[in-house]
């Protein structure tokens, strides 16, 4: 039976294009994987740490891309990743449909899943099935700089409302 799913992503436009994106990754079933918060403060354990490396070598990996604020959770990862120097278009232009995805926000998020899962399945003796991350992810253009501030804020103050937030 194939599965008929609706992408979340805005219809037409260029992913790979120079701006700021706002990313949350969600483990599977929201499981703890990366640590615990303690006092507010975030704890990572070894999954973590490799998950911090893993999104730090973003631009390692990706040279077009500058990182901001970023925080790893128990069961999801926040940041904001931005798309530099690629092109002159304004933050609303629309792509071609047959563009390449091999430098888009998604084809970053994706190699930064895998480096996470490889390290579950492989490094870590763990289940070589093993399911980490959710199917997809949520992202959110950031058009201004309020938004920015914004967000920044949230990531940054995130751990500190984890016993607000979390039902666990």
């Amino acid at each position: 039976m194939k599965h008929n799913r609706q992408s979340i992503r805005l219809q037409g436009y260029n992913y790979a294009q120079a701006g700021l994106y706002f990313i949350t990754l969600c483990t599977q079933n929201r499981a703890h994987l990366f640590g615990q918060i303690i006092n507010g403060e975030m704890i990572l354990n070894d999954a973590g740490i490799v998950a911090a490396k893993c999104w730090q070598d973003i631009p390692v990996h990706f040279p077009k891309t500058k990182l901001h604020e970023f925080v790893i959770m128990p069961d999801h990862i926040h940041g904001i990743v931005e798309i530099v120097g690629v092109n002159d278009y304004s933050p609303l232009q629309f792509q071609t449909p047959f563009r390449s995805p091999s430098k888009t926000i998604g084809s970053i998020i994706r190699g930064f899943k895998i480096g996470v899962t490889k390290w579950f399945r492989y490094e870590n003796q763990g289940d070589q099935n093993m399911r980490v991350w959710q199917r997809n992810y949520y992202e959110h253009i950031i058009r201004n700089d309020a938004e920015y501030i914004r967000i920044a804020n949230y990531i940054l103050n995130n751990p500190a409302k984890w016993s607000r937030d979390s039902k666990s």
